[in-house]
């Protein structure tokens, strides 16, 4: 305990005695980190955010008037059987024409001609739900057969494959401009530590040479500069977790008026934080040690 007390010491010594160099290699490795972080929230809330377009995507097959129920019956029963479709909801004739009438309230002289009519000219409409925006096609194909084409005047696809691509497209371009800051970030932080360390070496080399002399091995030497990485690594992670998660709760506000199913992003780190922080702990420290490590092996020569 007494040796580990003293290369504590000198870590934090060595720390101090380049306390612009320390600040700035936590600076960067901070800007890394939000840098991962920022790629996170972005994929976490792009994945909602098809996931909630795809909720809502339907189709809508309407049935002419001279359909019957028993037929209306035996589709609904046949699009059950059919794999894609997760659910099958039936609208009546008389809720398709009150709710033409509501979407024609404005129009006075639409509602006079349904009047006219005397009667209700819409056949049922039936509302298929299925499990991605891709299945709609087959299920198209499936009921593109004689027994159910001449039920089904006209279908009604809500294509939201454009959104949900768009939506891909940009996520795709801000996770590789993301990556890329990320990856200068790491390179600057490498050589950021790699030279502080060198430096501290070569200004210290009185002080290696007399620990040498002393009986001093080489893991006592080096102690100081791996506990420095180590230090280095808990600092950035830690003011790291405090903007993530004062971001997130400023951001949550405004991500709560696109979800309106209660997504939330504090709510999703505060769940994850504990596998995402380790993580992203575990990566700094291999940078940190392997660019201290690289310095060491040839700097302490002597």
């Amino acid at each position: 305990m007494t040796v580990f007390g003293r290369i504590i010491k000198f870590a934090l010594q060595d720390i101090f005695r380049n306390l612009g160099l320390s600040a700035m290699t936590v600076f960067i490795l901070v800007l890394m980190l939000l840098s991962v972080n920022t790629l996170w929230s972005l994929d976490v809330v792009t994945r909602e955010a098809v996931a909630l377009t795809k909720d809502q995507v339907n189709m809508s097959l309407y049935l002419k008037s001279s359909t019957l129920d028993k037929e209306v019956v035996e589709l609904t029963t046949f699009l059950h059987t059919v794999s894609e479709v997760t659910a099958v909801q039936v609208v009546d004739r008389a809720a398709v024409v009150e709710s033409f009438k509501q979407r024609h309230q404005l129009s006075p002289d639409v509602i006079q001609a349904l009047t006219e009519l005397g009667g209700n000219p819409f056949g049922p409409t039936v509302v298929v739900k299925a499990k991605e925006p891709q299945d709609y096609e087959k299920i198209i194909a499936v009921l593109n057969v004689p027994e159910y084409t001449k039920l089904i005047e006209s279908k009604s696809f809500d294509q939201h494959e454009e959104i949900l691509g768009r939506i891909q497209t940009i996520t795709n371009r801000v996770e590789s401009v993301g990556l890329g800051l990320t990856a200068v970030f790491a390179v600057i932080a490498f050589l950021i530590i790699f030279n502080m360390i060198r430096v501290a070496i070569v200004t210290q080399r009185t002080e290696i040479s007399i620990k040498r002399l002393v009986g001093a091995n080489n893991w006592f030497i080096r102690g100081p500069y791996l506990i420095a990485a180590v230090i280095f690594t808990l600092v950035s992670i830690g003011i790291t977790a405090v903007i993530v998660y004062s971001t997130v709760s400023w951001l949550d506000k405004y991500v709560g008026v696109l979800f309106q199913n209660g997504f939330s992003l504090t709510n999703y780190y505060a769940s994850h934080m504990l596998y995402l922080f380790s993580l992203e702990a575990a990566a700094v420290l291999v940078l940190t040690v392997a660019s201290s490590s690289l310095a060491m092996r040839r700097q302490l020569k002597v």
